[in-house]
């Protein structure tokens, strides 16, 4: 057993907290300018709106599994549209964060929003009725 195995539950909720939080952040600079400059080319803006909406999803823990599986596919075509045509390796073509994200919400599409999340308190509710 792992020293942290006990506190499995909570990391996995401060991950997605935090994976959300920051996801939502990219998403409110480009579609609101929050931060930044607001993007005003339209593949850049949607894509700031996906991140916006599933990163607050995502954070909340409503819909979690949904939200990042949809998360996970938008940073899959942000790779590859504006990454991978400047070169085949993440540290060259600065995709790094993209293929992380990537991932990341991958992994929590299959997991679910687990603890500290909108889902659990839903899901127990219902379970007393």
């Amino acid at each position: 057993m792992g020293f942290l195995e006990r506190y499995t539950n909570a990391i996995y909720a401060v991950f997605r907290i935090v994976f959300g939080l920051l996801f939502a952040g990219h998403g409110a600079q480009k579609a609101l300018g929050i931060g930044g400059p607001k993007m005003t080319q339209t593949l850049p803006l949607v894509a700031g709106w996906i991140e916006l909406i599933t990163g607050v999803l995502i954070l909340i823990g409503l819909f979690a599994g949904i939200a990042a599986f949809i998360a996970s596919g938008e940073m899959a075509v942000a790779y590859f549209i504006a990454h991978a045509p400047q070169g085949f390796w993440p540290l060259a073509n600065h995709g790094e964060t993209a293929v992380l994200y990537c991932f990341a919400f991958l992994y929590m599409a299959a997991h679910g929003s687990g603890i500290w999340s909108i889902d659990d308190v839903r899901l127990k509710g219902a379970a007393r009725r």
